[in-house]
């Protein structure tokens, strides 16, 4: 029998973030998970990457993860360039103007767990336990009871669902759900490009999606998040290499010169998912088992990060009973609260990017004149943009 204060499903960056800062706390943990302990990254660049904050930075730094994602893999970026095809609108935003170093990284995501998984593994009250599923689980007023598939029960006094946007957890405890199909699959690829990125994170709001070009450690390749319609998607992933490379390239307006893909194309559906309920007596949803957002701004694994340290704050500084209903109430009305903005904002930007009306393309071309031309309202989309 294994037992620990806190039972973690899922292994993934936010999970595994939620259980160092605990370990750290002095609060025993136990993650299940149903993949292989990641390995060190290859040289090939994974295809799944996130732009993080400098707040989530900050809370690697915090955990002492940091270091090692920065050995491994990890480009900052100094500016941002955002712009609509459709319109004379732009906007760009430099670290300069708010005296920072940078304004974020783009980071792989196998490196950021491959860091925390090492880190953990030095902690002595961390259990964790990867090829590894559950059977079944079963609360009490007080504890938690999960069963392995192997028949072997984890006790802990609370359980928290890291286990993804389709969280088996979430559906076991009937816990509801509010869903909206954003109508966009995603592609992304790795790309070479003829002229250097500069550190500079790019946006194009085309009319049927938008096109994210983010800087990887070469000077000359990016990794792509082409969001569009299924049936534009469909489309561009039975292009050969060729055809693809020029359709990337007239998206992005030759902004980097001649595109060459380097990798595979993978494509995933988008889907808004926000759960009404987030906690269940002793089971709480975390991260995109909670919610999940469009990645046009690149926010989804930082909102993540954001509910996993303020679940280590709260558990952390507790008096009294341990995981208490007044501690989880506070986690899930604070947290709910900040998804439901973020959820809003993306959803505005996806309805006012789209298509080619013309009164819309206006509205577009002044409203991202008038930010980019007028200091304090960019100054705050700035630090919307790197979670400050």
């Amino acid at each position: 029998m294994k037992q620990a204060q806190v039972c973690i499903v899922g292994g993934g960056c936010v999970g595994l973030t939620l259980a160092l800062g605990l370990a750290k706390a002095d609060i025993s943990v136990v993650v299940i998970d149903a993949s292989k302990n990641q390995t060190l990254p290859g040289d090939d660049y994974a295809l799944r990457v996130s732009a993080l904050s400098l707040a989530s930075q900050g809370l690697f730094e915090s955990l002492n993860v940091w270091p090692e994602i920065i050995k491994q893999r990890a480009t900052p970026y100094t500016s941002m360039d955002v712009r609509d095809q459709d319109s004379f609108g732009k906007i760009h935003f430099d670290h300069n103007d708010l005296d920072l170093p940078q304004l974020g990284h783009i980071v792989e995501n196998d490196i950021i767990r491959y860091a925390l998984i090492g880190e953990l593994e030095k902690q002595s009250n961390a259990t964790l336990l990867f090829e590894t599923r559950y059977q079944q689980i079963h609360q009490t007023d007080s504890d938690v009871f999960i069963t392995l598939e192997s028949g072997e029960p984890v006790i802990a006094k609370l359980l928290v669902a890291a286990d993804g946007a389709n969280s088996a957890i979430r559906k076991q405890f009937n816990m509801p759900i509010t869903f909206k199909d954003y109508d966009h699959h995603a592609i992304v690829a790795t790309v070479k490009t003829a002229d250097e990125h500069n550190n500079t994170a790019r946006q194009v709001f085309l009319p049927t999606g938008p096109l994210a070009f983010l800087p990887l450690p070469d000077k000359h390749t990016h990794s792509i998040v082409w969001s569009t319609s299924p049936e534009h998607c469909d489309t561009l992933l039975a292009l050969d290499d060729s055809h693809f490379n020029k359709a990337v390239m007239a998206a992005l307006d030759g902004q980097c010169g001649l595109c060459e893909v380097q990798s595979e194309r993978m494509a995933f559906p988008l889907k808004m998912r926000y759960a009404q309920q987030w906690v269940s007596g002793k089971v709480v949803l975390m991260g995109d088992a909670a919610h999940t957002i469009h990645p046009l701004a690149g926010l989804g694994m930082n909102l993540g990060l954001k509910d996993a340290a303020y679940l280590i704050e709260l558990l952390s500084n507790e008096q009294g009973e341990f995981a208490s209903a007044r501690t989880l109430r506070d986690y899930e009305r604070t947290r709910k609260l900040d998804a439901q903005k973020h959820i809003a904002m993306m959803q505005g930007l996806k309805e006012l990017f789209a298509g080619a009306n013309p009164l819309k393309k206006l509205v577009r071309g002044v409203g991202l004149s008038l930010v980019d031309n007028l200091g304090p309202i960019k100054h705050l989309f700035a630090k919307e943009a790197i979670g400050k």
